[in-house]
């Protein structure tokens, strides 16, 4: 008592913020100390959840070794059943298979001495076919050789011909030239004497001039001469020492005159000719030059005319080329032709050697159906077909007319395989009828739990049966096994040998 007074007065003496801090402190102490009393609980349940799952993994490991012995024993009883019956249905298989085989060594003999005779109707077909070929293609060779040489014959006399015609025409066309040239030499020539005659003219000419101022000169010198000889009288006279001088200076003048002169003339006569042959040049230049353009004119024209004869030449050429080629493309395309009509006339005849070993004996004595129809109608029909077709359509089907019996046996296996249809579908109909009123028969009579939990299609009540007529037939007591396509074995080796 003392005590809890002492705690009562420790708390009256504590301060409000001291009573806060201790509530506080309390209740962190309260919640860690629920914290562990939680870990400790779920540690627990996590342990034991541990040992809980161990102990199932334990017990399922169990149970399934035990189920599995169970169903190993039960499959095994199984198998055993399907084994017997198995070898019992595989020695019946066996059996049946024996049979079949005899019978299909029996059918291969059969089919083997068919097949001989059948080959050598073919190897003999085959070869009157390759002879009958071999003559076509012999033919069609030796009129293709033959075209072929007259191509050529024609072709070497037209090139003949051009290139005699195109030396022909050289030759005149170097006849031409060699005149042409001839007659401008000759005109060269003519020019050349005129040119050397002019110029003997003017030179005679200047020659006479030349002479007559010489004399008319001489004349006025020498009269010059005599009064220069009375003056140079009177002046050696009067002044003899400049006479010296006078007449040394004088020779030197009259020799320096002299040279001009000379040159003067001498450049005078070169001014001239040069003039005169610069004319002359001009003139014959243009001549030249006019003959030169006809001449170019000409040769322009005849190599105009060489290049057209050539071109025509070449394109005769490619022409004859292009003959060439297509003649040759065209009887390769006949050959090929040819061997792709001989290869489908061999499959025609080995697809027809193979209906002929599938036609029944019906077929074989009568391959052509009966005739419904009455006379009149018969007459009527032939009539029309004799009657010339005016329609497009009617030309192409009067074309085909000789394949009148092919599609007369065609039509007749269409309509057998028809009838064969529909008598396969009804038997189907009853055949699925008779399973499963079969089915309802061997449940009736078979005991199970499945079957007690269902009406007794047997069970009659005043003339009432439970037997119902449209189940479907999924029991595999009943079901029928699905049908194995057999191959012939004579047909097989057939399509293996060709």
């Amino acid at each position: 008592m003392a005590k809890k007074k002492k705690k009562g007065s420790s708390k009256k003496s504590m301060s409000d913020e001291e009573r806060i801090a201790y509530e506080e402190q309390k209740r962190f102490a309260e919640e860690e100390m629920k914290k562990k009393k939680e870990d400790v609980l779920t540690q627990y349940l996590k342990d034991k959840l541990a040992k809980e799952e161990k102990a199932t993994n334990y017990n399922l490991h169990k149970l399934n070794h035990q189920w599995r012995t169970i169903m190993r024993e039960a499959k095994s009883k199984e198998l055993k059943k399907d084994i017997e019956i198995m070898s019992q249905t595989f020695e019946r298989v066996i059996d049946r298979k024996d049979a079949v085989i005899k019978s299909l060594m029996v059918d291969i003999a059969e089919a083997e001495e068919q097949y001989a005779m059948a080959l050598r109707s073919h190897i003999q077909n085959s070869d009157n076919l390759l002879e009958l070929q071999k003559t076509r293609l012999d033919t069609l060779i030796r009129e293709y050789y033959y075209e072929l040489e007259i191509i050529c014959e024609e072709f070497d006399l037209e090139r003949k011909m051009l290139e005699e015609q195109h030396n022909m025409e050289m030759n005149d066309i170097a006849d031409i030239l060699f005149a042409m040239d001839q007659n401008y030499q000759e005109r060269e020539n003519e020019a050349m004497a005129e040119f050397q005659s002019l110029r003997d003219e003017i030179k005679n000419k200047n020659l006479e001039e030349k002479h007559a101022l010489r004399i008319n000169l001489e004349s006025k010198v020498e009269e010059l001469w005599i009064q220069f000889k009375q003056a140079l009288q009177n002046y050696n006279d009067t002044n003899e020492e400049r006479k010296v001088t006078f007449e040394n200076l004088k020779i030197k003048d009259e020799k320096s005159a002299k040279e001009i002169e000379m040159q003067m003339k001498r450049l005078q006569n070169i001014s001239e000719n040069i003039a005169s042959l610069r004319a002359k040049l001009s003139a014959n230049a243009k001549e030249s030059e006019e003959k030169n353009k006809l001449l170019r004119e000409e040769r322009e024209k005849m190599l105009r005319h060489f290049h057209e004869l050539k071109a025509q030449m070449n394109k005769v050429r490619e022409i004859e080329r292009d003959k060439l080629t297509k003649i040759t493309l065209e009887s390769n395309a006949a050959i090929k032709e040819i061997k792709r009509q001989k290869e489908k006339g061999e499959l025609i005849l080995r697809l027809s050697e193979m209906c002929r070993k599938l036609e029944t004996e019906e077929e074989k004595v009568l391959p052509f159906y009966a005739s419904s129809l009455t006379k009149e109608e018969e007459e009527d029909v032939n009539a029309a077909v004799l009657e010339p077709p005016s329609e497009p359509m009617a030309k192409a089907m009067h074309e085909y007319a000789s394949l009148e019996n092919f599609w007369k046996r065609y039509n007749k296996v269409l309509l057998d395989k028809l009838a064969l249809e529909k008598e396969k579908q009804s038997l189907g109909l009853e055949n699925q009828q008779l399973r499963m009123l079969l089915k309802q028969y061997l449940d009736g009579i078979s005991v199970n739990d499945e079957i007690l939990s269902q009406v007794n299609p047997l069970f009659v009540v005043n003339n009432k049966s439970n037997l119902k007529l449209h189940v479907p037939v999924t029991d595999p007591r009943v079901r029928r096994p699905a049908p194995a396509t057999v191959i012939e074995a004579a047909h097989a080796v057939k399509h293996i040998m060709f």
